[in-house]
């Protein structure tokens, strides 16, 4: 049986850690606490005698293998993206959610939806803490579901604290704590593709907590960008802006920055590589292969948000939204083509690029 001690020497030695928090939250299903993140969101042992050595970590892990194809089956996976039932572009017919969303505030307007329908009783988001900060959420209102809307810097604060701490991503998944603390059994997840996956490997073994999370919605993933006073000079030079001027942050097919002028500037990603985690040159899923329901701003015009429905959960969801809380873009129909063709062959990169990083690293330990 493979342990803690082994994800160590296979997933965090060589970097492939994506600090998705899977291994800390389901530690013998929360019970016992053997394990903790660090302040940089690592996992390590909070009490090692307190380790039973059952494995499991070791087993949701999304970099191993393992239960490949049973979590494939739970989320009735297939090639080459994931199960594809509708791709469409959708955004809140609320104006309000609109103006502080990344994009048309789909997820936003579904999970409202969700909450006012007496479907869910929370959702696990993430919501700003400071510029390019996001925590982890438990949103138990409806009011703390808006909260938690879009990626925004709070332009007060300025962008003076650059570090580690500050990332375009947040560990979700730990949220399952407080979930079960709470009492909490009709939860919606809003995760990253590794996250999404980590979720779907707790439901292939059948584990507690799991039957919580009644619907997953997943996000589009480029990569999970750090920040600190290197990155930021570097930005600053590349785009020709300083960042006290900027009021809002999203990521397309290029990094998208709003200036408090109105002007707009385009970064594309590939100038980012020199920023982003590590593990995340490692991971194939651009598309949240594994949700109910994907959602990103690539393939869809300024304001609305492309949305992939994947199982049949995903589809009745956007269904009974239809026209109360979203709407469909009056030309999603026709473009749904050319919408699907501009993700998959974003997917397809990523796969590629994934692979390449894959093999160098096993010629690098065959050497």
């Amino acid at each position: 049986m493979k342990t803690f001690e082994d994800l160590i020497e296979e997933v965090q030695k060589p970097g492939l850690c994506h600090h998705c928090g899977g291994c800390v939250t389901f530690c013998t299903s929360i019970n016992y606490g053997a394990l903790e993140l660090s302040e940089e969101g690592v996992p390590r042992y909070a009490d090692r005698e307190k380790c039973i050595e059952c494995g499991l970590c070791y087993s949701i892990c999304p970099e191993i293998d393992e239960l490949q194809e049973e979590t494939r089956k739970v989320a009735g996976w297939e090639p080459p993206m994931g199960h594809v039932l509708d791709t469409t572009v959708a955004r809140a017919i609320d104006p309000a959610i609109r103006r502080i969303a990344t994009d048309g505030g789909v997820v936003t307007a579904l999970l409202a939806h969700l909450f006012d329908r007496g479907h869910i009783d929370g959702a696990i988001v993430t919501r700003q803490s400071g510029p390019f900060e996001r925590d982890p959420w438990l949103a138990t209102s409806r009011q703390e579901i808006i909260d938690a809307a879009g990626f925004y810097l709070d332009s007060s604060h300025g962008m003076k604290h650059f570090g580690h701490d500050y990332s375009t991503y947040a560990p979700t998944v730990q949220e399952f704590r407080p979930m079960v603390q709470k009492g909490l059994r009709r939860v919606a997840l809003v995760g990253t593709p590794c996250q999404i996956k980590a979720l779907r490997k707790i439901e292939a073994l059948g584990v507690v907590p799991s039957d919580s999370i009644r619907y997953t919605l997943g996000l589009f993933c480029s990569g999970n960008f750090l920040f600190d006073a290197k990155e930021k000079e570097e930005l600053e030079n590349i785009g020709g802006f300083k960042w006290e001027d900027v009021v809002k942050v999203n990521l397309r097919s290029h990094l998208i920055l709003r200036l408090n002028t109105g002007e707009k500037k385009m970064l594309p990603l590939e100038k980012l590589e020199f920023m982003k985690r590590y593990a995340c040159h490692y991971c194939p899923d651009y598309s949240a292969e594994y949700a109910d329901i994907s959602f990103g701003g690539l393939g869809a015009e300024e304001g609305w948000t492309t949305v992939i429905t994947r199982s049949p959960v995903g589809r009745a969801i956007m269904a009974d939204a239809k026209d109360k809380t979203i709407e469909i873009s009056d030309t999603a129909t026709d473009k749904s083509a050319k919408i699907f063709s501009t993700i998959k062959a974003a997917s397809d990169r990523k796969k590629a690029y994934s692979q390449q990083m894959h093999d160098k690293l096993l010629e690098g330990k065959s050497a």
